[in-house]
């Protein structure tokens, strides 16, 4: 067995190919299946995000499971293999494992150190367990990861002032028109990243906010979380309404296809308008970049603000990855403990049989006038024995590190003893 992941993010593909491979969490339980009920695969789980999409895998043969997993992603995003393999990244073993824990802990993010992550690392090891995705491997791996995550975040100080990618987008609008209190801003979408967008331009000067959303009870939701400013609701059928009258919209709904386009916006009468599309899959088709009085910017576009927040993260990192290798290597120990579970188990199946069949002769032969209470202090006797003389030798295979030296000792076991043991994970 071996734990791999398969993916794309930020760092290796465009959001172009991003949105067409991004799995909405309604299908997450659909993916699981497809890919569990290919012949290579053991354990799966998904991680969907605007920034990436990885899918972390425990398979029988390497070789024949990645491509297994490669080919899942080529259907998902109806693109050719050979076309999407360019923007593809692979880790296995011991890689694949420290990869997660570098998500978890905000160290492969678009932003250096961003919470919202592991929240979603979380998510995505809740959905695993929920459509029967994990296994022991996978299981153990997710809750490492996001122990390591919280570990990050409470020894350094990697998130203190950490940016967001909402508020990475309302200091790109910042750059765009320094007085942001000037500016009528609308917000389509009332979710996590709207809410955060809020608070962000609350905080740099915004006053005039309206937000859009499908439901009214969404964005009144939202807007309870702020009840000193005055936000304006709208519904959805108001967007192109609300647009026209409006010099920056951001979006951020989890459509699946763009909300606003060319043919909508020439339709309205615009002199200038900013749109901030943080959204994966995108809210707002390409072709809107060909109209004169409109700016697009997409999340690819925020990585000019980021750059300006990572130099004085950097050596925060590296306080990080210190603390998630001790994590690593405790995951690896448990892992390579695994090995030594079925000769201990039949180590103790063996000891206890013997001890079972003696117990019994040995009580034949006392008669039936011996009381029942002496049996079993004669049973909780021979069961202390049996456990006291089991105990060290099973703590120093446990604890054996050197893999060819635990190997020796579960061979010279299994001669010595004559066991049978059934092959481990």
């Amino acid at each position: 067995m071996n734990i791999v992941v398969v993916g794309l993010s930020h760092k290796t593909a465009p959001v172009e190919i991003r949105e067409k491979l991004s799995i909405q969490e309604a299908k997450i339980d659909e993916a699981i299946a497809h890919l569990k009920s290919y012949p290579h695969v053991e354990e799966i789980s998904v991680i969907s995000t605007c920034n990436r999409l990885e899918i972390y895998a425990v398979v029988q043969e390497t070789e024949q499971g990645i491509r297994e997993v490669c080919q899942f992603l080529a259907e998902q995003g109806q693109l050719r293999l050979n076309h999407l393999r360019p923007y593809l990244f692979t880790l296995l073993h011991q890689d694949a494992i420290r990869h997660l824990m570098r998500v978890a802990a905000g160290l492969e993010s678009l932003v250096l150190g961003e919470g919202q992550i592991l929240a979603q690392v979380k998510k995505a090891h809740k959905l695993g367990q929920k459509h029967k995705g994990l296994g022991r491997l996978l299981d153990k791996m997710f809750k490492q990861s996001i122990t390591a995550g919280k570990r990050v975040r409470s020894e350094t100080n990697i998130g203190t002032g950490a940016v967001s990618i909402s508020s990475a987008a309302v200091e790109l609008a910042q750059m765009k028109v320094p007085d942001l209190s000037t500016q009528k801003i609308a917000i389509v979408g009332a979710g996590k990243m709207s809410r955060l967008l809020v608070q962000h331009l609350l905080s740099k000067g915004a006053e005039d906010i309206t937000i859009v959303n499908r439901s009214e009870r969404g964005a009144k939701e939202l807007a309870k979380k702020f009840p000193n400013a005055s936000l304006q609701l709208e519904l959805l059928p108001e967007m192109l309404n609300i647009t026209e009258k409006s010099d920056i919209v951001f979006t951020s709904t989890g459509a699946t296809q763009p909300i606003i386009d060319k043919a909508k916006l020439e339709t309205l009468d615009l002199e200038k308008l900013m749109l901030i599309d943080i959204s994966v899959p995108l809210n707002v088709a390409a072709d809107v970049e060909e109209l004169e009085t409109v700016q697009l910017f997409n999340v690819d576009a925020l990585k000019e603000v980021v750059a300006q927040n990572q130099a004085s993260r950097r050596k925060m990192a590296e306080e990080a990855e210190t603390l998630l290798e001790e994590e690593v290597s405790k995951y690896m120990s448990w892992w390579q403990s695994l090995e030594t579970v079925p000769t201990i188990s039949s180590l103790r199946s063996k000891v206890e049989s013997i001890r079972e069949q003696e117990l019994e002769k040995a009580l034949s032969r006392l008669g039936s006038e011996f009381e029942e209470k002496h049996q079993e202090v004669i049973e909780t006797l021979t069961r202390g024995i049996v456990n006291k003389i089991l105990h060290e030798p099973m703590v120093q295979l446990r604890a054996q590190k050197d893999i060819e030296a635990r190997r020796v000792c579960m061979n010279s076991l299994q001669m010595l003893f004559n066991l049978e043991t059934e092959e481990a994970v």
